[in-house]
């Protein structure tokens, strides 16, 4: 048998620790901790008595945990009612964005019009007046055409917005013109090309905007309480005030449904995350 030999191995060399990589991950943690904050103590309070969430100084953690308050929203509230509302206002003007936006979009960024560059500014110009300016003219339509305390109500006039096209206008902009030409080519024609070659390679921008207008949708609170004060034909968002007293709020339950009513916009984002990232990394890489 050969004798072993007597040398030892050198030692792995120690990796070195980065002082910049630790401060990096020093700031986004804190950031993580500042952003996740507000949903533990929401989550916490509405843990609590009323008791103890009026008490000075206020304190962390519950003394006993009170599960009731998710319970006595549902009977405080329409709340079935009030997140059925909010769901249809939110699919219908996400749907209504995602089609009218992108068709107009298209129409901008790909086809040769008289007065196009002029109607475009002019979309663009809307987004410098303040949305509240046209609550009362969307009110006066919304009156006459007889459609108060209804769902209707809440998504119509969001169904199209200058902002919408201006993004997917952009993303128009940036597809290749042979893709269009080759499909002219084969014989298909303007909406063909916009349903099947353009509108499929601008997804990511298109779940972004959904993202965007879905979020937007669901926290909308003035034009709600303006078009529906009935409770049972409010969205949650304008219901969720309703349990704010005058001389005394309920903040467990306040925070309870809070804390019911922003779930589905997680799960929204969380489902939609990967093209909504895509759509903003995309968007920074075009020249």
């Amino acid at each position: 048998m050969a004798e072993t030999s007597g040398t030892q191995a050198p030692p792995a060399p120690r990796r070195r620790v980065d002082a910049g990589s630790v401060a990096t991950h020093a700031v986004l943690s804190l950031g993580a901790l500042v952003m996740v904050f507000p949903f533990l103590w929401q989550l916490l309070t509405a843990l609590k008595t009323l008791a103890e969430t009026s008490r000075v100084p206020p304190t962390f953690l519950p003394d006993r945990w009170n599960w009731s308050s998710f319970e006595e929203v549902f009977t405080a509230l329409p709340f079935r009612e009030m997140l059925t509302n909010s769901a249809i206002n939110t699919v219908g003007r996400t749907l209504g964005q995602l089609v009218f936006c992108s068709l107009a979009a298209y129409a901008f960024a790909r086809m040769r019009f008289r007065g196009r560059d002029v109607l475009f500014a002019l979309f663009l110009s809307v987004l410098m007046v303040p949305s509240s300016l046209l609550v009362l003219p969307q009110y006066d339509i919304i009156q006459r055409l007889g459609l108060l305390n209804s769902a209707p109500a809440l998504f119509l006039p969001g169904m199209f917005s200058a902002f919408g096209t201006f993004m997917l206008r952009q993303f128009f902009l940036a597809l290749p013109k042979e893709l269009e030409e080759a499909a002219r080519i084969d014989g298909a024609g303007s909406f063909r090309i916009f349903r099947s070659v353009m509108l499929p390679l601008i997804r990511p921008a298109l779940a972004a905007l959904a993202v965007i207008t879905a979020m937007w949708s669901w926290n909308d609170l003035l034009w709600p309480l303006v078009v529906n004060t009935d409770p049972r034909e409010m969205p949650i968002s304008a219901g969720l005030t309703s349990l704010e007293g005058q001389y005394e709020t309920n903040y467990p339950v306040m925070m309870a449904g809070s804390l019911i009513a922003s779930l589905p916009m997680l799960l929204v984002y969380v489902f939609l995350q990967r093209h909504f990232v895509q759509s903003v990394a995309l968007s920074g890489s075009k020249s």
